[in-house]
């Protein structure tokens, strides 16, 4: 689903900043040797990615659902010069690609990767974080919301990605469609939960960008 026209779509992107050459080279790869690469941030969100963890400069970041690292170096890209980020996961396969792309980067040795469920991982992380991005399997966004909340510090950003789901989140909902029912159930608890303040930007997909008060 386009929100606007792909004529202005294409000078939104020639408008903002460039693809870094790094990135440029991890798109590529990514779409020539990968499953699913629409999977993929790509250039502009990875730019408003990048935008927002400058804004914010955080010293933890969390990244729920890595593919091939793109998102991770984006956020990096603001993080504070002694500030690491977690990413998680479950596809063993990518764990070797992502890490040559991070290697590549400055950022190398302050990125952690964990291979596994997220579910059964985030319990252990003992740590709280200023940044958090959420792309993984949609059914458990909820889930995922409830067991970082508590590890968000105050001000702490929660950026979720794919929340119009296509625009399916308008539709009638099929009964096998768990993905899409996670979304909505998603967009509703970030609306009525009151520890946190939301926007819904009609970015790509659907970013939402939730506030710890």
């Amino acid at each position: 689903m386009h929100f606007i026209s792909e004529d202005l779509d294409d000078y939104i992107i020639k408008h903002s900043e460039d693809e870094p050459e790094l990135l440029q080279k991890l798109n590529r790869e990514t779409h020539q040797k990968i499953l699913q690469p629409r999977m993929l941030s790509g250039h502009y969100q990875g730019r408003v990615l990048s935008m927002i963890s400058k804004l914010i400069q955080p010293k933890t970041i969390l990244e729920i659902g890595t593919y091939t690292g793109y998102s991770a170096l984006c956020l990096t890209e603001g993080m504070h010069p002694n500030g690491e980020l977690h990413t998680i996961d479950i596809n063993e396969e990518l764990f070797d690609f992502q890490r040559r792309y991070f290697d590549q980067s400055p950022y190398g040795n302050q990125i952690h990767q964990h291979v596994g469920d997220a579910l059964k991982i985030l319990p252990n992380l003992d740590m709280n974080f200023d940044l958090v991005f959420i792309d993984a399997d949609k059914e458990n966004y909820c889930n995922y919301f409830e067991l970082i909340v508590d590890k968000l510090n105050k001000g702490g950003i929660i950026l979720s990605d794919n929340v119009l789901w296509s625009g399916k989140v308008l539709e009638s909902v099929k009964p096998d469609d768990v993905d899409t029912k996670g979304l909505i159930a998603y967009n509703t608890l970030l609306k009525q939960d009151d520890r946190v303040e939301t926007v819904v930007l009609p970015i790509r997909d659907g970013l939402t960008i939730s506030r710890k008060k």
